[in-house]
């Protein structure tokens, strides 16, 4: 009998590891947004909800406004060392140590949803999960949040309207470009914006819609600058690689068939979240200002000679991803032209 026991044991030891183990413990998700009202939350709601309803066994558990007490920037340390498992995490946090995420915000790079979307099956993402597994993460959803110019005093048009401004941009190569415009910037998470507008240490922000509004930076910006996007923010949901690799197979399948229906998820939300963000921010008693494409190209134009310039010298891959990414625009929307025109065609109607 003991003979026996011992052939069962020795039998179930080898199908578990045929199987590849599963992961049973919980999976934290951290994010710094407001529960409820930020799509980045409700996006991730959807992700949990179907990745649990396709497979036994995994179980998630959503913290958000940073309340596992971990700040935005700390995410990426908590990642690597498995200490959190998964977060909605700003790609352009992490360029201090991942220099190449800064493609995932240079200025006017992507500038609405259907460009964004167009990259999804390149090589420019299969390039940018290498990347971000080279580095201990899993890049789980392809969330992209537009944003804009928001202002405490005055509308921001052209470059030389941000000359004398403290600003926050989040991406030391989009700084770049707010310098060479005449602007003083400060690098801080978005979650901080409002207390410096409110201190007065800041001036305007450049954020996503979604955080403008979830995160009432309306009670102390009152300008808005809107139209085809400088500011085309990658927010994805991001796993620990180590967590990733204690996946079954089964879970694995159930995570990215989850990610695929919160992308498309996410995607509906993104195209109603500049009207949702006019209607706060009128309520509030704020001016919105539209950018014309003039004042467009003169920022792309000054984009292209400081933050995709500077890009480019970060290292040959980052070179690469930069022109691959625009050869992918041309291919897929045409010249350069029919570009800017696509851009502009519903904007200059409004």
């Amino acid at each position: 009998m003991r003979v026996l026991n011992s052939g069962f044991l020795l039998l179930f030891a080898v199908l578990a590891a045929a199987s590849g183990g599963a992961l049973a413990q919980e999976v934290k998700i951290s994010h710094q947004w407001t529960e409820g009202v930020d799509g980045r939350d409700r996006a991730t709601r959807v992700f949990v909800q179907e990745a649990e309803s396709r497979t036994s066994g995994l179980k998630f558990r959503i913290y958000p406004s940073s309340s596992l007490k971990i700040k935005p920037p700390e995410l990426l340390g908590a990642l690597q060392n498995n200490s959190l498992e998964m977060a909605v995490y700003p790609l352009t946090y992490a360029v201090a140590t991942v220099p190449e995420f800064s493609l995932a915000g240079l200025p006017g790079l992507v500038p609405n949803l259907q460009a964004a979307r167009a990259l999804k099956d390149t090589e420019i993402y299969t390039t940018l999960q290498s990347i971000a597994e080279a580095n201990g993460i899993r890049i789980v959803t392809w969330w992209w949040s537009p944003g804009a110019f928001f202002a405490k005093s005055r509308a921001i048009s052209d470059p030389q309207s941000v000359k004398g401004l403290r600003m926050r941009a989040a991406d030391p190569l989009f700084e770049r470009m707010l310098k060479e415009a005449g602007a003083s910037v400060t690098n801080i998470p978005s979650t901080d914006a409002y207390a410096a507008l409110q201190a007065g240490s800041l001036d305007a922000i450049l954020t996503s819609y979604e955080g403008f509004v979830s995160l009432r930076l309306y009670e102390q910006a009152k300008f808005a600058t809107l139209g085809p996007t400088l500011f085309m923010s990658l927010t994805p949901l991001v796993m620990s690689l180590t967590t990733w690799n204690k996946l079954s197979a089964e879970q694995k399948s159930a995570v990215e068939e989850a990610a695929t229906i919160s992308n498309a998820y996410f995607e509906t939300i993104q195209r109603d979240v500049e009207r949702r963000m006019v209607a706060t921010l009128t309520s509030a008693g704020g001016t919105i200002h539209r950018m014309t494409s003039e004042d467009f190209l003169t920022w792309l134009q000054l984009a292209q000679r400081t933050a995709w310039l500077e890009y480019t010298k970060t290292n040959p891959r980052a070179q690469e991803l930069l022109v691959t990414t625009v050869q992918k625009f041309l291919e897929r929307f045409g010249s350069k032209d029919d570009v800017i025109n696509s851009i502009f065609g519903d904007d200059e109607k409004k």
